[in-house]
């Protein structure tokens, strides 16, 4: 209990006093989880739209495929996406390995299918005649899309939450593919290791709270957007 007690009291310490290096690693955090956040957006959720929209030969294989992904261990991802960027592996020429670039890769292959599978559930569960009717009264294909996406938001909105949440909780493939090099590649959940690993239990605690803190704001941040009656 004096731990918990004394990581809150460190945490606001840390945030009043604007610690250069937990400035920094709160950055790099934003950064490889909001890139690797805004990617997965911009793949999944037109997948999920396909998915639910197309009929086509193997639709149900694809789509267990991306089920199964949204459980996909993220230690797994770690160790594939590791390999590849090895000075040995296919994309070692690169040298992308223990960079940001390859943390948002990986993150990226994480959340990509949890927006995705989001996605599709949100857009399958608007009346299926809704996308006939809009194309019946003049509506291209991509603005009846766009009004089913509008009309989905509810749904899209926790596909985003739900990406963003398993990215910025992950740790083993950012410590796999970054690193955790301080300064260049640590983000708050790998720093919370490497102080637990200290025995700096407190400051582990302290920067525990302020991710829990940054991870709150953003997902009331959606979630009043998502309920937002304007976007209706």
């Amino acid at each position: 209990m004096d731990t918990i007690i004394d990581g809150a009291n460190k945490a606001l310490e840390l945030l009043i006093s604007g610690d250069r290096n937990v400035i920094e690693v709160m950055t790099m955090t934003l950064l490889v989880s909001g890139v690797a956040t805004t990617i997965s957006v911009l793949l999944g959720v037109p997948l999920g739209l396909w998915l639910a929209l197309e009929d086509f030969f193997g639709k149900s294989v694809l789509n267990s495929v991306v089920n199964f992904g949204m459980g996909l261990p993220p230690v797994v991802v770690g160790l594939v996406v590791s390999l590849f960027l090895w000075r040995s592996g296919p994309l070692g020429d690169l040298d992308l390995m223990y960079t940001t670039t390859a943390m948002i890769i990986a993150q990226t292959i994480i959340a990509f299918p949890i927006v995705a599978g989001f996605s599709f559930a949100a857009i399958l569960s608007i009346n299926p005649k809704l996308r006939w009717q809009l194309l019946s009264m003049g509506a291209t294909p991509w603005q009846a899309h766009w009004l089913l996406i509008k009309e989905a938001r509810l749904g899209l909105i926790a596909a985003i939450i739900a990406g963003f949440g398993r990215v910025i909780s992950e740790v083993g493939a950012s410590m796999m593919v970054g690193g955790n090099i301080k300064g260049q590649t640590r983000v708050l959940t790998t720093a919370i290791v490497t102080e637990v690993e200290k025995g700096n239990f407190d400051v582990a605690m302290a920067i525990a709270y302020i991710l829990l803190f940054i991870t709150y704001s953003i997902v009331v941040s959606l979630t009043i957007l998502q309920h937002d009656k304007k976007m209706l």
